[in-house]
């Protein structure tokens, strides 16, 4: 991988805490900065990491997540968040009722993203949630 494919990828490590959340969002949205990226495809990408995040540390007992961000060949944002959670769990978005205040967080990645999954992370041995959404044209040259 050449050196500007290297620049396009980041990852960060984080102890399972809700204030890992805005470092994560912080992070990924300087990183989508820096690429030039526009600011509404940045805000798209920094809410579907924070909902990946979220989760990772409402539903597993993982002690820490990894957050990782790319920009592929093709312009599109590629989201992982792994955990270390060893358990077969369905990721399958629920139908929250109009009072519930929580729930809807995969429904959100769904509609956001062009595609997205789980699979078990060959970084954690746990699980990873990716995500991938429309980049558009960077602005940077």
């Amino acid at each position: 991988m050449g050196d500007a494919a290297r620049d396009r990828v980041h990852s960060l490590e984080l102890p399972a805490r809700w204030a890992s959340v805005g470092a994560a969002r912080s992070a990924a949205g300087e990183w989508l900065r820096t690429w030039g990226l526009p600011e509404e495809s940045r805000e798209d990408a920094v809410l579907v990491l924070s909902e990946l995040a979220t989760n990772a540390i409402r539903h597993t007992p993982s002690a820490q997540f990894l957050c990782c961000l790319g920009l592929t060949a093709d312009n599109l944002i590629h989201l992982e968040v792994h955990d270390h959670d060893t358990t077969a769990r369905s990721l399958i978005p629920c139908s929250p009722s109009p009072d519930d205040e929580g729930g809807r967080g995969l429904l959100l990645v769904q509609h956001m993203a062009e595609r997205w999954g789980a699979a078990r992370s060959v970084f954690t041995g746990g699980n990873v949630v990716w995500a991938r959404l429309a980049g558009a044209r960077s602005t940077s040259r």
